[in-house]
């Protein structure tokens, strides 16, 4: 993980900066900026060798990995478009879920919690990320912050956090799922990005974890990973209500370029049966 720049808040002054193709140093390693071959202004951003993230400028509501699609789909078939929704972002990257947001819920208020305070910085003459109020990027390590917010503060929590391919073990605990449930407001949906191998190790266990914090949990993710056949990404939410049954939520997910299942809480349960729940004692 990068250097811990604690409560810093970049919020640049006016910049005519914009992307521009390379390698740059950053707080955690290198981040690397590469242009989409397709000739749109689309821009990958890769951090330490890892792709990160995807933007394109101008059009908030492309989102190029599938994953966020999913997300988004879950996001929007909970809350009405026109809504106001209060969201931390815990992983910054280019901000790609934020701006995605920001434009479909145009009175939403989010934070973006980024560990690499460069990182941020650079995403900021980048791209174009709506400005604080409606978006604030807060440098800080996610445990930290999190466990630093007031109660029933956030609508919506994502966690979005990986050092190289994988989240850091104090991200994936019972002790901070419970902290990620207490500043969730009632109705409230903690959403996490798990990456994992064939073997599901680390879904299963996860999944075993947010199960116990919460009463309702699902998980969306395509076919071929929940049979164990590639490496990828599977999303498990989390919530005090139900959520997730929305038939045009379903359509939706199988109707993208990566059809997607959604499991409910009893599949949830299946998936994770006999796993043990993580804790922070196993994991220091």
């Amino acid at each position: 993980m990068g250097r811990r720049n604690r409560g810093r808040n970049p919020e640049p002054a006016e910049t005519a900066a914009g992307p521009a193709e390379g390698r740059y140093e950053i707080s955690s390693g290198v981040a690397e900026l590469v242009r989409d071959a397709d000739g749109t202004d689309a821009w990958l951003l890769k951090i330490n060798g890892v792709q990160s993230s995807h933007v394109v400028i101008g059009e908030p509501e492309r989102l190029d990995f599938e994953y966020m699609r999913w997300m988004a789909a879950l996001i929007e078939s909970h809350w009405p478009a026109t809504g106001s929704l209060r969201a931390l972002h815990l992983g910054g990257g280019a901000c790609s879920m934020a701006r995605y947001l920001a434009s479909r819920y145009p009175d939403a208020r989010q934070v973006v919690v980024e560990i690499d305070a460069k990182l941020a910085e650079l995403v900021r003459q980048w791209f174009d990320i709506p400005k604080a109020p409606l978006v604030r990027i807060r440098v800080g390590e996610a445990r930290e912050v999190t466990e630093s917010l007031s109660e029933n503060s956030r609508d919506l929590i994502i966690r979005d956090v990986f050092a190289g391919s994988l989240t850091p073990d104090s991200l994936v605990t019972l002790e901070f799922t419970q902290a990620a449930r207490r500043v969730l407001a009632p109705g409230g949906i903690y959403l996490v990005n798990c990456g994992d191998t064939p073997q599901l190790l680390g879904a299963r266990a996860e999944a075993a974890t947010i199960s116990s914090v919460f009463e309702h949990t699902l998980i969306i993710a395509d076919p071929p990973m929940l049979k164990g056949r590639r490496y990828g990404n599977v999303i498990i939410a989390g919530s005090d209500v139900p959520f997730g049954d929305d038939p045009q939520l379903v359509r939706a997910l199988l109707g993208g370029a990566v059809p997607a299942q959604l499991w409910g809480r009893g599949e949830v349960a299946k998936f994770s049966r006999g796993v043990a729940v993580l804790q922070d004692h196993a994991t220091n």
